[in-house]
């Protein structure tokens, strides 16, 4: 509210006293005048005021007047109005209206008026305001006058603004409101008035929830909301109702944006909304061509990239779901999937067929049209009389029927023909909701349907030339998930030739004596059967000579003559033998033509060996990449092994390396299919596998994938093998281990040790065998060894005993004659062992036998029977 001089306080009025007693009894001042709110009417139309004293001048100035007239009050004060914002033109009318006003006349008027001049000589700005005199009384009595002015000027420009709005907001032809904080309507149009009915005025107060069913009703109050509370306007926002008196769903195009008072008060928000139901309807028609157009396009792209029939009806079902339909499955008929070369289904339709995909787009729903609902892989049949028995007897789309309260409200069953055969049935279903199918719909089906039939047909071709290859490949590779004392393993094989799924990478994982594992991994040079044929018979020959017990090194040794034989007209069993290298060499000599027409096969390999007691494992390679090592909070490093000369080139021996593995650690060998291709050397390759070894504490079938699915593995150039090994060494208290010296009591001592071992593994059902067994070791060693004899006991998914001594000369089992009265210790230790055998050590040899444990599958051998079956 503007300000009042407080020396303008009396009037001429008779009723001045009784005004006198009535504000004895009112409140303090403070309490009923306040300041104006910002963005009242007076900070609009700028009105001030001023009092003129007895004498004609200015005697109090207030602050608008100072905003107003840009004078400051120390200025003002004492200045003749008249003279001093009056025009020299109009002094004397300006004086004359000032003694009238002093001799108690009220006058109000419009009256032009200047500032005055500027102290540097500035003339001053030319104004008109409307003025409005009030006569009043000094506290001596004398006349006096306050005079309240406006600018007319911000008037009129006030008044041409409220018209013009005034003009927008009611001859628009959008629908129109003024909501306000408490989101009712303000104001309101006369186009939003014919759309919902009756005046503008009758919707003064309203909410959306008085046009706008609940659900969106709460969408748009929420926005509304929004738009007050941050500034942000919304444009293009679509919002679904009903009119009053009409039962279509009408649709609209909402923009909003907050109203702001002058002084920047939110006071509501601004609603502008067109109708757009029409051109929704015309947009879906013509998304509806786009939709079947760009879906047979799709279809043409998509089905058929995978030679594979569960892949091909998938890819069938992921271009129409939930693009055409909401859900959607494939029956091929059994006979197809198993193999069987005559024309598939019966005449009557009601062959069995298998259901080999499903998609849903609402939620995982099943499909329950034409009967219960049947699983992926489910063998079915329809009955005789059904919708879809009758498609596949006439090979024509049919219209199933809607069952009563379900959720699907229409559905095609398709049948799929290829080559003039009907291959299996797809059905397509709309849930209710969506619009039902119709001829249209039907045609595009019968399109989509005949054009996954012929790629399901030459999936089905392929699969029968795939599985064959399936059978070689698992002849090749090591059967299951390879098991390892001391060792938790994870492989990885991807065959880089997708039309054979062979080739010549390998992996193997060989349990050797004294809970050892011997770790491989090899690369056959060439792609193919023929690569896929060299691996088998070095995976073969790995295996023959791990069995053997011997080193590293010695192993790749003999890899590398059998290589060298692979090619020759002879085969590998002429060049692994007594003096194979020389053998070989002679052979060469004298058939040069021969050797000319033989292929060369090279390969490279890596052989490890790892002892789960000590944690130690021996490499040699040949020629093939470095093993990865990954300790326990340590990046990643690759294993300096010396490579040698690859498998098949000969005249290099190969070198040995020996590595203690933290307990945790993770060791990986691979194939460089790997870390190597056209888009990338083997440099960034073998770096980008060492950055992905991040986390060495994940389940090893997790690392195995995050490697696959970091590094480039699908290029297709080259097979890929992978095979991780995470250290868990045997635990201390699974090793009993002692030294006996060469006396006869150390056999009995054996003996009272064994016991003692077992039972305190709670083993008690294998100690008279284990007795027994490790008595005649001991006693061999006593006889037919050299130096201290040791004796060692390893608890793991099996007992293993071992005796070791200094002597060379392997033990050799004989059958002892039925005269002879020794002979038969080791054929009873074959007898009450699971396993038995002798390698030899650097220091002389072990010989070893293995027991199951009591809770095994396999039972134990009586001792006493055994002992009789030996005569």
């Amino acid at each position: 509210m503007s300000e009042i001089p407080a020396k303008a306080t009396e009037s001429e009025d008779p009723s001045d006293g009784a005004r006198t007693e009535a504000a004895e009894e009112r409140p303090p001042v403070d309490a009923m005048w306040q300041s104006s709110p910002p963005g009242s009417i007076y900070d609009y139309i700028k009105v001030a005021s001023f009092s003129i004293s007895s004498k004609g001048l200015v005697d109090q100035w207030s602050l608008r007047a100072e905003q107003l007239f840009g004078i400051p009050a120390e200025r003002a004060i004492g200045m003749d109005p008249v003279e001093a914002f009056i025009d020299r033109d109009l002094y004397d009318r300006g004086q004359r209206k000032m003694a009238e006003i002093l001799d108690g006349r009220e006058w109000t008027g419009v009256v032009p008026f200047r500032m005055p001049d500027t102290a540097d000589g500035e003339c001053g700005t030319e104004g008109l305001a409307e003025v409005y005199v009030m006569p009043t009384r000094t506290a001596e009595g004398d006349k006096a006058a306050v005079c309240i002015v406006v600018d007319v000027r911000t008037l009129r420009s006030i008044e041409t603004d409220l018209a013009a709005s005034q003009a927008i907001f009611g001859q628009s032809p959008f629908g129109f409101l003024l909501i306000d904080t408490d989101l009712r309507v303000r104001r309101a149009n006369q186009q939003f008035a014919a759309t919902f009915g009756g005046t503008p005025d009758d919707h003064r107060g309203l909410g959306v929830h008085d046009y706008l069913q609940r659900g969106e009703a709460e969408r748009v109050a929420a926005t509304l909301r929004r738009v007050l509370e941050t500034g942000n306007s919304i444009t293009d926002m679509h919002v679904t109702g009903f009119v009053p008196g009409s039962e279509e769903r009408r649709h609209w195009s909402i923009n909003l944006y907050r109203v702001h008072s002058g002084s920047g008060r939110p006071i509501g928000v601004a609603w502008l909304g067109t109708d757009i139901t029409a051109r929704r309807a015309a947009a879906r028609e013509a998304a509806a061509a786009r939709r079947n157009l760009a879906l047979l396009n799709e279809a043409g792209a998509r089905i058929g990239n995978s030679l594979d029939l569960e892949t091909t009806a998938r890819e069938l079902l992921d271009v129409v779901v939930p693009g055409f339909c909401d859900l959607a499955t494939v029956d091929l008929y059994q006979g197809l999937l198993t193999g069987d070369e005559t024309p598939p289904g019966l005449a009557d339709g009601s062959a069995e067929l298998r259901r080999v995909a499903f998609a849903s787009a609402v939620s995982d729903a099943p499909f329950a049209g034409g009967g219960a609902p049947v699983a992926v892989g489910a063998v079915h049949h329809y009955a005789f009389n059904s919708a879809c028995a009758d498609a596949l007897r006439t090979a024509r789309p049919q219209f199933v029927p809607a069952e009563d309260g379900g959720l699907v409200q229409s559905t095609l069953a398709v049948p799929m023909v290829a080559h003039d055969t009907v291959v299996g049935l797809a059905q397509f279903a709309r849930t209710k909701g969506s619009e039902p199918f119709g001829d249209r719909d039907r045609d595009l089906a019968w399109e989509l349907a005949a054009r996954a039939a012929v790629c399901i047909d030459n999936a089905r071709l392929y699969r029968r030339e795939h599985e064959r290859a399936l059978i070689l490949q698992r002849s090749l590779l090591p059967p299951g998930d390879p098991e390892a004392s001391g060792l938790d393993i994870a492989c990885r094989y991807l065959p880089g030739n997708a039309a054979t799924e062979v080739g010549g990478d390998w992996f193997d994982v060989i349990e050797l004596p004294g809970h050892r594992t011997a770790l491989v991994v090899g690369d056959v040079m060439g792609r193919g059967l023929r690569a896929a044929v060299a691996m088998g018979e070095l995976r073969t020959a790995v295996r023959t000579l791990a069995l053997l017990d011997l080193e590293p090194a010695e192993v790749l040794a003999a890899l590398d003559e059998i290589a060298r034989g692979l090619g020759t007209p002879g085969g590998p069993a002429q060049a692994f033998g007594s003096g194979g290298g020389v053998q070989q060499a002679t052979r060469t000599a004298r058939q040069p033509r021969d050797a000319d027409l033989s292929e060369v096969y090279l390969a490279t390999c890596v052989y490890a060996v790892y002892d789960s007691v000590t944690r130690r494992c021996t490499f040699a390679n040949a020629g093939h990449l470095p093993p990865v090592l990954v300790e326990p909070g340590e990046t990643a490093l690759m294993l300096d092994v010396p490579p040698g000369m690859p498998l098949g080139v000969g005249g290099e021996p190969f070198e040995e390396v020996e590595v203690e593995l933290p307990e945790g650690a993770l060791l990986a060998l691979y194939t460089d299919g790997l870390v190597e291709s056209r888009d990338h050397p083997l440099d960034e390759g073998l770096q980008a596998f060492v950055g992905a070894l991040t986390d060495p504490t994940q389940p090893l079938e997790d690392v195995c994938d995050h490697v696959l699915n970091t590094l480039d593995t699908h290029h297709g150039e080259d097979d890929i093998a992978l095979l991780m090994a995470r250290v868990q060494g045997l635990p201390a208290e699974s090793v009993g281990d002692w030294t006996l010296p060469r006396e006869p009591r150390s056999v009995g001592r054996a003996r009272e040790y064994a016991r003692g071992q077992l039972l305190s593994w709670d083993l008690e059902p294998l100690v008279d065998t284990t007795e027994l067994l490790v008595s005649e070791l001991v006693t061999n060693a006593l006889r037919y060894g050299e130096g201290e004899i040791r004796l060692r006991m390893l608890l793991d998914r099996t007992l293993v005993c071992e005796v070791w001594d200094s002597g060379l000369v392997q033990p050799r089992r004989r059958r002892a004659r039925d005269t002879d009265e020794g002979g038969r210790g080791l054929q009873l230790v074959g007898l009450l062992s699971a396993a038995w055998g002798s390698r030899r050590t650097p220091r002389g040899k072990t010989v070893w036998f293995e027991l199951p444990l009591p809770d095994g599958g396999t039972g134990l051998t009586d001792p006493a029977e055994a002992l009789l079956s030996l005569f």
